[in-house]
């Protein structure tokens, strides 16, 4: 039986990885074969993305699939959503795409609300309202003139501008551009009333693909540096959340799922948007998903909040690996102190411990005050932010929810799955933590004719895939 390989690239806030899944039959293998490190820059007081060492990266990973002699059928990518970057008329990148935690979108959602009403624009787009969504980083960045912008002929969300790259193919894939605030949520095209509202003209855009679609074969170039050869590229969803929840490993839709890494996004697959008002008074989103699915979800802080404290401790000459970190979390499991994960103040702090400190403080709540509290702390509060948000979900949900996945990096915490278990009453199936790259791997082998569709390579994935149980053992 002939074995298929797919080459899947999922770039995240903090890292990214190259990992090959290859399929036979009902066997389903997965190899890491690249990890990079990926972070914004701090450049004249703004915040961006280094696409340029982002490339050479996935250059590299396309250079040891060739020196490993491995030909994959096909390549993917996935990334963060709502950012960009510009193109000129003559195809030329118009400098660095702008980082989501840049504060320069501060305030943009008022002087957007005052264009268009917040809840005609939820009506229209589903989408919920955060500051750095793309609909208000346009709007600031054509309020400054920021040149690039004011240049462009086009601009390219970060997978799509990364395909141009390999391919010279301009697409937009549909996942990823409807993370942007800019897309009719039913017709799944782009408004153009969200456009005219923030006087952007919608020429900016390019067509838009559908999960699946064949950008393009690699250039001359790309293919001769990197010894890989002829490889075509494939919008999967673009997105690195809809590429996860792809990967979920259920037999049926009565499930929520939690995509725990740098974010936490909490939520459901529904055939349709829900733009209701209790949707949106609780500010959920409707984003794409693949075969024609929409994630009703609501984005939680996830381990930002615990990488950001691991940097500065990592400063100070306290280096913590993760198994040491569970450790830590045991030992002071019982400092339950509780913060808002999604405060506004722990967006990008310049000291992440030290404003976890202060809502304490402001809550009257007991202060973590070593290492090991602020650990417990954290996994405590995100516990207690997802069962709050889970609670939100079982009202709105059109069909019962019986179980927790919990997918990413995070489904390798025990603690923090234990928890959740607890607080929410419901079992908590976790795994598998590369579920975002075993997604991005099994849309390509659905437009390769692999595998037939998401319930099809999901039942594979529920097989090869080491999966935990966690039931809730007390309430809290």
């Amino acid at each position: 039986m002939k074995t298929h390989s797919f080459l899947a690239f999922d770039l995240g806030a903090t890292s990214g990885r190259a990992v090959l899944l290859s399929v036979s039959g009902d066997s389903v293998q997965m190899e890491e074969i690249h990890r990079f490190p990926n972070a914004m820059i701090h450049v004249q007081g703004k915040y961006y993305w280094d696409i340029y060492a982002l490339f050479e990266e996935i250059k590299q990973g396309l250079r040891i699939c060739a020196q490993k002699g491995v030909s994959p059928d096909s390549m993917g990518i996935d990334t963060w959503g709502v950012d960009f970057g510009c193109v000129a008329p003559d195809g030329v990148l118009l400098g660095l795409p702008r980082a989501y935690r840049d504060p320069f979108t501060d305030g943009a959602e008022k002087a957007v609300f005052n264009r268009i009403n917040a809840r005609d624009l939820y009506a229209k787009t589903g989408i919920q309202t955060m500051n750095f969504n793309t609909i208000f980083q346009l709007y600031q960045s054509r309020k400054e003139h920021f040149s690039p912008l004011m240049s462009a002929e086009k601009i390219l969300f970060i997978p799509d501008l990364l395909a141009y790259m390999l391919t010279g193919k301009q697409v937009c894939e549909y996942t990823i551009a409807s993370t942007s605030q800019l897309l009719d949520a039913v017709k799944k095209q782009f408004s153009p009333a969200c456009f005219e509202a923030i006087d952007v003209p919608m020429s900016l855009t390019c067509d838009m693909v559908m999960p699946g679609t064949t950008v393009g074969m690699l250039s001359e170039d790309v293919a001769r540096e990197t010894g890989i050869g002829q490889l075509p590229l494939i919008a999967v969803a673009g997105h690195d959340t809809a590429s996860a929840v792809a990967a979920v490993p259920t037999a049926d839709e009565r499930f929520a799922y939690l995509s725990s890494g740098t974010w936490s996004l909490m939520g459901i697959e529904t055939k349709a948007p829900i733009l209701t008002e209790e949707a949106y008074r609780e500010n959920f989103t409707n984003e794409g998903g693949v075969d024609g699915t929409v994630r009703f979800l609501k984005n939680i802080t996830g381990m930002w909040l615990l990488e950001q404290c691991r940097k500065e401790w990592a400063g100070k000459g306290r280096h913590y690996t993760y198994p040491e970190i569970m450790q830590m979390a045991q030992r002071r499991s019982d400092f339950s102190t509780l913060f808002c994960p999604d405060d506004p103040s722990l967006a990008n702090p310049e000291s992440m411990p030290d404003a976890i400190a202060q809502l304490c403080r402001q809550a009257g709540e007991a202060v973590p005050e070593t290492d090991e509290e602020f650990v417990s702390c954290i996994f405590h509060s995100l516990a207690n932010r997802y069962g709050e948000v889970f609670e939100m979900l079982v009202k709105i949900s059109p069909f019962p929810i019986e179980r927790l996945h919990i997918i990413g990096g995070g489904a390798q915490n025990a603690l923090l799955n234990q928890l959740t278990a607890d607080r929410i009453g419901l079992p908590v199936v976790a795994g598998p933590s590369e579920a975002t790259a075993i997604g991005n791997g099994m849309i390509q082998a659905q437009a390769a004719g692999v595998v037939k569709d998401r319930w099809e390579y999901r039942r594979l994935i529920s097989r090869f895939s080491s999966l935990q149980v966690f039931e809730p053992k007390k309430k809290i």
